[in-house]
Formats: structure tokens, sequence, C-alpha cells
């Protein structure tokens, strides 16, 4: 039956006979591991039978997440169950070759760091030499005009250089028999923290419960206040305590979060209790009130940028910025849509046309450009946007380089329309009306920055600036569609942060010496917090140890974790 469905669904055809001709290529694999070498030796034998067996097991595994996937698509066709069935099973295909190829279990933490490093050095190297190259081109064309085009010709090169290198790199992970592990690794840690979640929601008798009450009324936008939140909830998450979210008369929707979004818990929404305080009251108060995160005092160590102690292993061997899937994991659990959202969304995607491959560019002007962000031209953004084509045309071929473009100004739709008429550009003017300053606490703007964080979330890389929250929610909203993403971006501006975070430091791991009165002197175990990344191969922070505060090569430091102890929910199997 479930056949006959998928045929009548044309593009799903094909996506069964992928499915099938795994399927045969692993028949073939087991069959080839019972039948190969001296049949005479006995304990070889036994080997490759239990060899084969495994191969088997882990199929039969994904095989049964398949079918699941398939019943799911065929008895819930809303929300945009198509492109989530399709990327779903991609991946399951993706994880069922990987597995019968060369499946060797679970790596190390020390492979899968020093994997990430690589990567992220061979961008940094690339973002110094781009740098000073074009500097020195600079200089040339005002001075010596002869030596512009030799050095024109050196960055074109080594452009090429960087990519041959990332693509290396990208080609060594699929082919180290990790992705596996990778994929279910993911799914089973997501899984974890979504069930104490929904454990922490649902206490067994509300009036007893202990809660934590938050009131959206930060006075911000729409990407703010959306942390706001998840602040809230992770200090639910650390105290046990039930989140109350008192959402009426929001400045976005004011009936509420419950009409946009679905109710964050299904059987205890109200804050009644014997006893209430304001934090940090006592582990004794039924009712705790926080404020926003701005004026928590005392603050917690448990605030961003911190992870779970019992998670941080595996997060840590898993994801290349754990604070970030671990925002995104309070995100999932929040943003679930009602039916009338929903239709919005699918709406506005069969609307704009969007399909994939797309990269996800977001331009904030209006009110931040020249108070809390420098202007970027769609110059600056397209650059990104070429230099990620080209480094997927190294290895797959692109049908038409597609890009969605977000902004609060309809005019940046227009000026990438007709500055990049080879690309196809999607984007709502009208979106992009509702979304300035004047008409931004509206239904329309609300459906309208929904639908944009959504889809932004969805493309395949994300260019914008991390100066703005509706990119950074972006981007925590992806890391729950891969087991890691942290890569998939390119900041024009500050590196990832969360407002209202604790200190941000970095580990050095390379002693560097000053090279000038701008730069500070670092010994190896040195903490410095960090400022930003200006992506020239420089990044600015201050020296516990000395107290300077300066420029260092951004490749002599390591991201130092925070791991605090947080509660492990037992009863959470």
């Amino acid at each position: 039956m479930i056949l006959r469905q998928l045929m009548g669904l044309n593009t799903w055809v094909r996506v069964l006979i992928a499915f099938i001709s795994v399927w045969v290529i692993l028949v073939l694999i087991f069959y080839s591991k019972l039948n190969t070498g001296g049949a005479n030796d006995t304990e070889d034998a036994f080997r490759r039978l239990n060899q084969a067996l495994s191969y088997l097991e882990k199929s039969k595994q994904v095989d049964q997440e398949l079918r699941t996937l398939i019943d799911e698509y065929i008895s819930d066709t809303s929300y945009n169950r198509k492109q989530k069935f399709v990327d779903e099973l991609g991946n399951k295909l993706q994880i069922q070759g990987a597995g019968a190829g060369h499946f060797k279990g679970v790596p190390s933490l020390e492979y899968e760091q020093l994997r990430r490093r690589v990567y992220s050095n061979t961008q940094e190297l690339w973002n110094f030499l781009n740098s000073e190259v074009i500097k020195a081109a600079k200089i040339g064309r005002k001075n010596s005009p002869e030596i512009a085009p030799p050095l024109d010709a050196l960055l074109s090169l080594a452009s090429e250089h960087k990519r041959s290198l990332l693509n290396d790199i990208n080609q060594m992970r699929a082919s180290d028999g990790y992705e596996f592990w990778r994929y279910k690794e993911s799914k089973d840690l997501s899984d974890l923290v979504q069930r104490r979640l929904n454990y922490l929601q649902n206490p067994e008798d509300c009036s007893t419960a202990r809660k934590l009450v938050c009131r959206l009324n930060k006075g911000c936008g729409y990407g703010c206040q959306l942390h706001h939140v998840v602040y809230c909830f992770i200090m639910a998450y650390a105290t046990e305590r039930t989140l109350i979210l008192k959402s009426k008369g929001w400045r976005y929707h004011k009936a509420g979060w419950e009409e946009v979004f679905q109710p964050i818990s299904d059987t205890c929404l109200d804050a009644n209790g014997a006893t209430h305080a304001s934090w940090p009251g006592t582990t004794e108060t039924q009712v705790l009130t926080v404020p926003i995160i701005d004026s928590l005092n005392p603050r917690p160590p448990y605030l961003p940028l911190a992870i779970p102690a019992d998670l941080a292993p595996r997060l840590m061997k898993l994801h290349g910025d754990p604070i970030v899937w671990w925002i995104g994991q309070f995100l999932k659990y929040l943003l679930k849509p009602t039916g009338e959202t929903r239709q919005m969304l699918e709406n506005g995607m069969e609307k704009l046309g969007f399909r994939k491959p797309i990269v996800g560019v977001h331009v904030r002007r209006t009110d931040k450009v020249g108070t809390e962000a420098a202007f970027h031209g769609i110059e600056e953004y397209m650059m990104a946007v070429d230099d990620y084509y080209n480094q997927v045309e190294m290895t797959e071929a692109i049908d038409k380089r597609r890009v969605f473009i977000a902004s609060d100004d309809p005019k940046v739709i227009d000026e990438a329309k007709a500055k990049y008429p080879h690309y196809e550009i999607i984007g709502d003017p009208d979106v992009a009306k509702v979304a300035a300053v004047s008409t931004r606490y509206t239904d329309s703007s609300l459906n309208g920055i929904i639908l944009d964080i959504h889809l932004l979330s969805l493309s395949d890389y994300l260019v914008c600036t991390f100066s703005s929250q509706v990119c950074r929610v972006a981007y925590e909203i992806m890391q729950t569609l891969y087991p890691d993403a942290s890569g998939r971006f390119k900041s024009l501006d500050d590196i990832y942060y969360y407002g209202g975070q604790n200190a941000h430091n970095r580990e050095v791991v390379l002693a560097h010496n000053p090279n000038n009165h701008d730069e500070i002197h670092m010994r190896k175990g040195d903490l410095v917090g960090v400022a930003g990344n200006h992506w020239n191969g420089y990044s600015k922070g201050k020296n516990s140890r000395t107290s300077q505060v300066g420029l260092f090569p951004s490749f002599k430091v390591n991201d130092k974790i925070e791991v605090v102890d947080l509660p492990k929910y037992p009863k959470v199997k």
C-alpha cells in the first residue's frame, strides 16, 4: 500500500528507486562478506559473518527509520512536509551508504576537534592572505599600477588553493567512516533534550509544581524577544521549574504567544502557587519571576555561553559551537507553529518559489545602521555568496545559483536583481516594507519576520551580520537541521554572541609576541576575552593575565567551552 501511494507522488518514485538501489548494494555487501577469503579458515569466516551481520543490523535500523518517515509523510502533509521529508530521507540514505561502506563507530574527541580546527585555520589563513593582498593591490594601483595585475592573479590562484583545501577536508570527513555516528548522535542528543523539556513543561500536578514566570514584555525587536524567552527557558531548566510564559499584550501580537505558536505546555499554563517571589527567591519558593537578562542579579553561571556538564563531552565532540546547538534546542521546542502559522509558512514558500540549492541573505538596514551596525553594500553580501557557490561547484553541478533575500529595506531586493541577473533572486518586497520601524509591530510584520527566519534557517548557507538578532536566531535554528551547521555562515561583522551573555573566553594554544603596538602578548594557556573577529586573520580581545587589550592572530586560540553542572533529569530516559 505504501508503495502504491508513493508511486502517485511522482518525485517520490525517484527517491524510492534510490532507496531500493542502496538496499541492493547492502545485500551484495552482505553476500560478499560471507563469500570472501578461504572457506577452510573457520575463525576468519566467523569474523566476516559477524561483520556482515553488523552491517545488516545497521541497515535494518535505518530501514525502519525510512519506513517511519514514509508513514509520517503519508499521514501528515502540512507545514512543508514535502521538503522536510526529502531532507530527512536524503539524510537516512546518506547514513545508510556511509554505514555500508566503511562504518568505523565512534571517533575520538581529539580527531573531531582537530578536523574542525584544520578547517577553521584554513579559513583564517585565507582571511589573512586575502586582506593583505587586497591592501597591497590598493597601494599598488595608486603608486605602482604595474603591481596590481600580478597581485590580482595571485589572489585568484590562492582562492582556488583555498577551495581545494576546504574540499579535501570535506572529502576527508565524508570518507572517514564516522558519518553514521554524527547523524545518529545528533538525533539522539536532540531527542534527549526535547524529552527533558517536555517533562519539565508537563508536571504531574500543576497546582504543586515549582514554576518560573517569564513576561514577554522586553522592549526590543522580534529576534531579541525570542532570545528573552530562551533565556527564561534556560533559567527554568537549570532550576527545575516549569516555565510559565505571560504573553498577553505582546507588542507583536496582542492576543499572545499561543495564537502564533503552540502553548509551551499541555498541562500547566497558569502562574498560581502558594508562594511567590522575584529572582533569586529560594528553592522553597513555588513561583519565581525573573527579570530581563540585563537586570538579572545575582547572575548564575549557567547563562549563555555555558552548556550542561552531563551533555558536554558528547556535544563538544559532535559540534563546532556547542552553545549555538544548545540555544537551538530551546528554539526547536518553543517555535512549534499553530495551524494558521503553518499554513502561512507553506503559502509563503510556495509564493516565493523557495527551493534548494539556495543561500539565505539577511540585510539589516533602517534602525540598525549607524547605531548598532555599519552599512554593508549588497556587493559585500554577494561576494560571500559567490564564494560559497564556487566552493560547492568543485564537487557538484548547480542548476541555478539561488539567493533568498530578507531585509527591512525593499530596495535591496530590486538592487540585487538588477546587479546580479545571473542569479535567481527571491524575496518579498512587501515583507520588507512592513519590517520597517514604522510598521514593525503589526500582525503582517510578525508573519513576515517569522517567514523570513524560517527560510533563512532552511537555506544551505547564511550570509548576514551577526549584529542582527534575526540572523543569529536563523543560525541557531539551522543547527537543529544538521549534525553540525556551525560553519554554514558568513558574518560581515560580529562573531556569534548571545545578548546578556557571560564572558566569552578563548584559550591560547600558540604563544604570540606582538609585532606592533596594536597587538598583545600571549602565552600558551592564557585566557583571552574575545571582543570580535576582524575577518582579516586577526581578532581583538583582552588577555586576562596581563589585562592587555588588542589584536592577536585568530588561529592561535581555541574557544574555551564553559561547562556547568545542571540537573540531569534522571526520570527522563
